[in-house]
């Protein structure tokens, strides 16, 4: 090796052992501290016994089996309040990830059904074989033999059309949904942040809180009440004072949206024409009226029902069965100790209440039985009129909406007739 290179490396050996020591001496202790404070934090329980127990006299003048105990009390005392100090650090330190999507639960509401479990489905893509009709049994055959496609549409889609449904395959019909960012990941984190309670986190949670104000919005209808809340009371609380055309922008605001609400309290009365202002109402807030319940989105088999429905109401109710139904009546004759009915006017008294009761009870009755058998009767009707109109679907073409036709078939069926043309 030259001689260059020699003195090259011992100088940086001698320079690396200069700061090596300056390094050792400054820091050395230090760095050794640190890496020996977790092994003092788990013998601390050990060590503290020995330091309290050796830095007093022998036995503080008591005998040596109480100095024992107290020993071994002292021991046991520092052992589990040190251990219960590390375990609950360790649960801070090592918590659950915080997920802003699910809040934790790792489940959601299924963005296909909306938590319905149900999804309605088209066929798609069906290619018929020679002579076969698309019949339901036909393309249930055709989707197994992969010569069709099954499309779910999700619950945000409404076609106003009637659509078969099936179990939605998001969630296998349960409406509930895995988080799609907690899913294959570790739902543990390390963190020191849950060490100490930061005040700001009551504070977020409190800013946070939807106070109820169904009766606010419920008494919005009424336009002095609107006017009062929207207008006059930011003036009284706030000392907001509103120009003309501020007022008209919230009062014409305030007007557009009690439209919805008007139209809606038109079409749960179901006069004639509801149909129409039914339409209006998806069309005025389409994303509201999915989910209201006053829409109906079958009309045909909603009137159907009424009808059948008016026509069960006006059937004349048989006789309730003796024996049918059972009531917990709170009165009885062993209600009474038998010294009292010696009385002639604890007596009448008690007929007189357990006859009275006995004729509630037999309304009662009537009316749960009367409810009961009409709805019998509706259910037998329904059935019996729906059971042919399922049999002739069974047999019959499905129709346009369930079994869609795709652009290649009819383009090709568009080339076919035109090519017939041409040949003739």
């Amino acid at each position: 090796m030259p001689r260059g290179t020699e003195r090259f490396l011992k100088a940086v050996k001698q320079q690396a052992d200069v700061y090596y020591k300056v390094f050792s001496t400054r820091y050395g202790q230090q760095i050794i501290d640190l890496l020996e404070l977790p092994i003092k934090v788990v013998l601390s329980p050990f060590t503290l016994a020995y330091d309290i127990a050796g830095s007093a006299p022998r036995g503080f003048g008591i005998p040596e089996l109480a100095s024992r105990l107290s020993f071994s009390a002292i021991f046991v005392v520092a052992t589990l309040g040190t251990y219960d100090i590390a375990l609950e650090l360790g649960r801070k330190v090592i918590c659950q990830r915080n997920c802003r999507t699910c809040n934790g639960w790792q489940a959601l509401r299924c963005t296909m059904c909306k938590g319905t479990g149900k999804v309605h489905y088209q066929v798609k893509n069906y290619s018929p074989k020679s002579g076969e009709r698309a019949t339901a049994e036909c393309v249930a055959e055709a989707i197994v033999e992969n010569r069709a496609e099954l499309v779910h549409l999700p619950a945000t889609i409404n076609l106003s059309i009637p659509l078969p449904s099936k179990d939605c395959p998001s969630c296998d019909g349960s409406g509930v949904m895995g988080c799609p960012d907690c899913k294959h990941r570790l739902q543990v984190r390390i963190s020191a942040d849950d060490i100490m309670e930061p005040p700001w986190k009551a504070y977020n949670v409190m800013r946070k809180m939807d106070y109820p104000y169904e009766n606010i919005v419920h008494s919005m209808r009424d336009p002095k009440i609107a006017a009062f809340w929207l207008i006059t009371m930011p003036q009284v609380l706030g000392g907001f004072n509103y120009d003309d055309d501020v007022r008209q922008k919230i009062w014409w605001a305030y007007k557009e949206s009690m439209r919805y609400d008007q139209l809606r309290d038109a079409v749960a009365k179901r006069k004639p024409g509801w149909e129409h202002l039914q339409d209006a109402l998806i069309s005025l807030d389409p994303i509201r009226a999915r989910d209201d319940p006053v829409i109906v989105k079958n009309i045909p088999f909603y009137k159907a029902k009424k009808e059948l429905e008016a026509e069960v109401m006006k059937l004349d109710v048989p006789p309730r069965p003796q024996h049918w139904g059972e009531l917990d009546l709170p009165l009885n004759a062993s209600s009474w100790a038998e010294e009292d009915l010696k009385d002639p006017k604890k007596l009448l008294e008690m007929t007189t209440l357990l006859n009275a009761q006995r004729e509630i009870a037999d309304k009662i009755l009537d009316a749960q039985w009367e409810a009961k058998w009409r709805q019998d009767k509706l259910n037998d009707l329904l059935k019996e009129k729906v059971e042919p109109y399922v049999r002739s679907i069974d047999k019959g073409v499905l129709p346009q909406s369930i079994v869609i036709k795709s652009h290649d078939q009819e383009n090709k069926k568009k080339a076919t007739t035109r090519r017939r043309w041409w040949f003739f």
